[in-house]
């Protein structure tokens, strides 16, 4: 799985900055004075061959007791908690202040892996500048600056560092998994993710109560089915209530996302009692964005009446539109109906997200795509569509050859996707198109 990283720190010392420079995006807003980011914010980033997660949080007063700095306190203990490094960034020219103290306290005490990092500090150098911050007891102080990147990859290396696992481990973990598809159980809280895991084991095997946020870690279960061996993935953990944060979300998102990322197929369930709501389309989003099969399970369907059920099914319809290709289920977890046939749609999606695609059968179904259908002009030339291999599996992809190709419209690559889909069965798999265009041998010559 992905490892985490939370970036902590009070208010202004450029959290947001290094966020966006390890993600290599804009998403945090940033600007000139403390207190603009107030949640936490996920982003996923990647160094060499290792990606990541990063969670950017806002200014961080571990004894806030009241207002808006209480909950932004909060959200930050949840983003520690989620983490599996923390990256605590002070400012360098700012010096230490007494809430420094106040974080490093509360950071050694979770004993959890730490780095401190001096952020602004273009131009220093490890000495008495940063001499200072070696008071807070977290170790050797990292100089970097997120505005400019200095030191920026030397903090990511030793934050990997501090988690890399052993190749050989690796490879033993790749071993183990050969011939198992990786299920994950993917919604929103209080679904009936655990609940159905239950149903499908017959037995209590995780814990299933009436109330958001009872799972909290990603649980693997092995499962045997048919003779074919399956990994259960409950996308949350057990936790008392006691240990749970009061200002737990309606999931963990990082552990959903880890989950997501591992699975070889993912059985997203919807609750038909609130129909698709915002999250269930961010969930679904991020689905399709990972390349992962997918089976759409809309639970507790005995627990709604026509009027809704049709109100549940147009709100798939309209909000999941992008999802068209995933079988869908009306299912009661809790009263075991509808469950048996999640099974095969299961398989089937596995099935197709793994499926060989022959290069000859390829061309020829390009070939008559083509024929049927030709893609409009763009300029004075029409784009060529010549030959088509398969580039990779889980999710497929389809690499189209060919000369013109940058004027393909994005429709046109629909209509290819919705052929190779209807000749191949590709149910339940996202399935890509990528299209290379031939290099002109003639461009650099002059005339």
């Amino acid at each position: 799985m992905k490892p985490v990283i939370a970036l902590v720190g009070r208010p202004n010392v450029g959290k947001s900055t290094l966020f966006n420079r390890l993600t290599k995006s804009r998403d945090a807003i940033v600007a000139d004075f403390a207190g603009l980011t107030r949640d936490r914010h996920y982003g996923q980033g990647r160094l060499g061959r290792r990606d990541y997660i990063v969670i950017d949080t806002g200014g961080f007063e571990p004894s806030a007791d009241s207002g808006i700095y209480k909950e932004m306190a909060r959200q930050t203990r949840q983003a520690v908690a989620e983490a599996d490094v923390v990256v605590f960034i002070v400012d360098a020219r700012a010096g230490l202040s007494a809430q420094d103290h106040d974080i490093a306290d509360y950071l050694r005490r979770l004993g959890k892996p730490c780095l401190l990092v001096a952020n602004k500090a273009e131009g220093m150098k490890d000495g008495t500048q940063l001499a200072e911050f070696f008071e807070l007891g977290l170790g050797p102080v990292l100089p970097v600056s997120a505005a400019h990147g200095q030191g920026v990859q030397h903090m990511l290396e030793q934050a990997l560092e501090t988690l890399a696992l052993p190749a050989a481990a690796e490879e033993d973990a790749d071993a183990d998994d050969q011939g198992v598809i990786r299920l994950a159980v993917a919604g929103r809280p209080n679904v009936g993710k655990s609940t159905l895991i239950n149903t499908w084991l017959g037995e209590e095997r995780l814990v299933a109560f009436d109330q958001p946020g009872t799972t909290r870690d990603a649980i693997t279960v092995p499962f045997e089915r048919n003779g074919q061996r399956f990994a259960l993935i409950d996308t949350a953990g057990l936790r008392r209530k006691g240990k749970v944060f009061e200002s737990v979300e309606k999931f963990s998102v990082v552990k959903t996302l880890q989950a997501i990322e591992s699975a070889h197929v993912v059985l997203l369930l919807i609750d038909a009692t609130e129909g698709v709501t915002d999250q269930d389309a961010h969930i679904a989003g991020f689905i399709l964005e990972a390349g992962r099969a997918v089976v759409l399970a809309v639970n507790k369907w005995d627990a709604v009446d026509a009027y809704q059920r049709e109100g549940v099914q147009r709100s798939i319809e309209t909000r999941l539109a992008f999802l068209k290709f995933a079988e869908l289920h009306f299912i009661s977890a809790e009263k075991r109906q509808g469950i048996a046939p999640l099974w095969r749609s299961i398989v089937r999606a596995h099935q197709a997200a793994t499926r060989k695609l022959p290069t000859p059968q390829l061309t020829r179904l390009l070939h008559e795509a083509v024929q049927f259908q030709a893609p409009r002009r763009s300029g004075m030339y029409r784009p060529k569509l010549r030959y088509a291999h398969q580039g990779g599996m889980n999710p497929p992809v389809v690499v189209v050859h060919g000369s013109g190709l940058e004027g393909v419209t994005a429709a046109y690559k629909r209509y290819l996707e919705g052929r190779f889909r209807k000749a191949f069965d590709l149910t339940g798999t996202p399935l890509r198109i990528e299209l290379r265009s031939a290099r002109n041998p003639y461009a650099d010559k002059g005339a």
